[in-house]
């Protein structure tokens, strides 16, 4: 293959994913990624496919601790670019592939952060990202019973790692988001 667009990537998804959480999700991490790479003056085509790949094989993977290697594996065998590969093998802590690029560093901190910022919309009286702010995601973070399965450590990790406060780097996710709010169901 060499090179992939967004249609193939998405077909890929749909192909793997079970459930509408899991397409959401790959929306809004597609999002987070083009929009930090327009940013970064990076390529936002190439970003954009990672976010939409980053977790295509999770409703399928057998065992949660074999993703994303169980997904990898399946790129690998669609000849997709190493690159890709790479990427979405170091969004996992557990895999030991280091971030190096600025594309693996962003997809790990935009990962957990765009879940959390759409499970804190999804929960305000008028469930939209358009009032969603930055203390209201933070006061949530503090919270350890709301959205427990996203881990707080990584996205105060993720924004460490690309150099950028916290604060700044909830603010630019929200506003990253706010194009694709109906396809996430946040729009009012």
């Amino acid at each position: 293959m060499g090179t992939v667009d967004r249609a193939t990537a998405w077909t890929l998804l749909q192909e793997h994913a079970r459930t509408d959480v899991l397409i959401k999700h790959a929306l809004a991490v597609e999002a987070s990624m083009r929009a930090y790479a327009k940013e970064y003056g990076e390529d936002a085509e190439l970003w954009g496919i990672v976010g939409i790949l980053h977790d295509f094989d999770w409703d399928v993977c057998p065992f949660p601790e074999q993703h994303p290697e169980y997904g990898s594996k399946i790129l690998q065998d669609r000849d997709y670019p190493e690159e890709i590969v790479r990427a979405v093998l170091s969004h996992g802590n557990h895999t030991g592939i280091p971030r190096e690029t600025p594309m693996q560093k962003t997809l790990f901190a935009v990962d957990e952060l765009s879940g959390f910022i759409t499970a804190v919309a999804l929960v305000r009286p008028t469930k939209s990202l358009m009032d969603t702010e930055v203390r209201s995601v933070r006061k949530k973070m503090k919270d350890k019973a709301f959205a427990r399965n996203i881990n707080r450590d990584d996205i105060i990790q993720g924004a460490d790692d690309l150099g950028v406060d916290l604060d700044q780097h909830v603010a630019f996710v929200i506003e990253a988001l706010k194009p694709v709010a109906a396809e996430l169901g946040l729009q009012p």
